[in-house]
């Protein structure tokens, strides 16, 4: 982490910028990979915390470029991060307690098969891999589709909303409930979710096949036998 004091129109500035990218949040590599027209201050405000209308205040411009070279060397690292094999053994959740009690920490440990329970998660992250997959085999083909694939970070962290939910929390499966704990997995370190989710893509392509239900195979045959007996009551009331 690298901190400058900036002089502001009414004041001073302290700005903080992450240097690595385990200093930087999944939220916060999010925000960048959505905006690919980003200004060099939204960038800095989204790397640093500091609201956009403040970083404006800063009385010299030219103060602003030292942090080029940093935002530029984390979107190298970036890059490299995508080809890392490298699986954390647990991450840590900061989040608040029942009835307003303080920020409590919760361990997690990463189940190296990456397993997804219960069934409605399972489910739940099998529809995202099918569809992130499948817009990635549309778009460039079906050849060698995995050496070339990188999930999107926000498919990534609907992936591990799913898959850490129940056990971070303690509660239930709730599909409304994992929505919101969205906002969780966001402060992971983009170093930590990363990797833990592309495994999940790339390990598990079997899942991107979308699978019919029971009821869609049963029916055809319940409408197979239906038509049947139709066609042997017909053959009866003839004779």
């Amino acid at each position: 982490m690298t901190e400058r004091i900036l002089k502001t129109t009414g004041g001073k500035l302290r700005i903080q910028m992450p240097t690595q990218l385990n200093e930087v949040t999944l939220g916060q590599m999010m925000d960048l990979q959505a905006r690919p027209d980003i200004t060099d201050i939204e960038a800095i405000s989204i790397l640093s915390g500091i609201p956009v209308n403040e970083l404006h205040n800063i009385k010299n411009y030219d103060d602003l470029h030292q942090f080029g070279e940093t935002v530029l060397s984390l979107s190298y690292q970036i890059k490299y991060l995508y080809n890392s094999n490298e699986i954390p053994k647990e991450v840590v959740f900061t989040m608040l307690g029942t009835n307003g009690a303080p920020l409590q920490k919760t361990k997690v440990k990463v189940i190296q098969n990456l397993s997804v329970e219960p069934a409605g998660a399972f489910m739940a992250a099998r529809h995202i891999i099918a569809e992130e997959i499948n817009a990635h085999i549309k778009t460039h083909g079906e050849d060698d589709w995995q050496e070339h694939f990188n999930p999107s970070l926000n498919a990534c962290c609907q992936v591990l909303a799913q898959y850490f939910y129940c056990r971070a929390t303690g509660k239930k499966y709730s599909e409304y409930e994992v929505e919101s704990f969205i906002d969780e997995v966001k402060k992971l370190r983009v170093t930590e979710a990363l990797p833990i989710s592309k495994h999940f893509f790339t390990c598990y392509p079997n899942l991107s096949i979308p699978k019919t239900n029971f009821w869609r195979r049963f029916l055809p045959r319940l409408k197979k036998g239906q038509a049947s007996n139709h066609s042997k009551n017909s053959s009866t009331s003839t004779r």
